[in-house]
């Protein structure tokens, strides 16, 4: 079962739409006692970095979830802010993220760019596989994804990236 963990992010519902579609089961999850149930979570987004940091931690859910991937190795996917707080930091706030992936969260530079709007990067662009994963499989490199976003994941650890993508600079 996965769990969506909801820490006041504005997309909770969306991502349960999804799995509702697909007749995936899910949980929302809101109490660190609920995390027992699930065997794959999702941290959703929109949001602030510190935002979301704090009711993380007034939750409990910080310690739990930490508990979860770093000790029980339960698979997370971690969406737009949800991913972001897997960093140390992020130029965004100022309290210390997750850690779970050595690196900080920056905001893109606009004299980087040629042309406006610089920011947020807004649209489809592709990416660029750095290793052979199943999360690529029957995915389309050059129709890539699409972003919505003004900062982006700078790791500490090249190991650590699946696939790069391209706005003023590699990301």
């Amino acid at each position: 079962m996965i769990g969506i963990i909801n820490y006041g992010s504005g997309n909770v519902q969306a991502i349960a739409n999804i799995y509702n579609r697909t007749n995936f089961q899910y949980k929302i999850i809101q109490d660190p006692e609920q995390l027992k149930n699930v065997d794959k979570l999702i941290l959703p987004g929109v949001g602030d970095f510190d935002e979301t940091i704090k009711v993380l931690d007034s939750s409990g859910l910080r310690n739990a979830l930490n508990e979860e991937v770093l000790v029980k190795k339960k698979p997370v996917l971690g969406i737009c802010v949800g991913m972001q707080i897997m960093a140390e930091s992020s130029e965004e706030g100022t309290l210390d993220g997750l850690g779970w992936i050595k690196g900080r969260v920056k905001k893109f530079d606009i004299s980087w760019f040629k042309q406006k709007p610089y920011l947020p990067h807004m649209g489809w662009n592709t990416f660029t596989p750095k290793i052979e994963h199943p999360i690529f499989l029957n995915l389309d490199s050059e129709q890539g994804f699409y972003f919505v976003h003004s900062y982006y994941y700078e790791c500490a650890d090249d190991s650590n990236i699946l696939a790069t993508s391209d706005y003023g600079i590699e990301f």
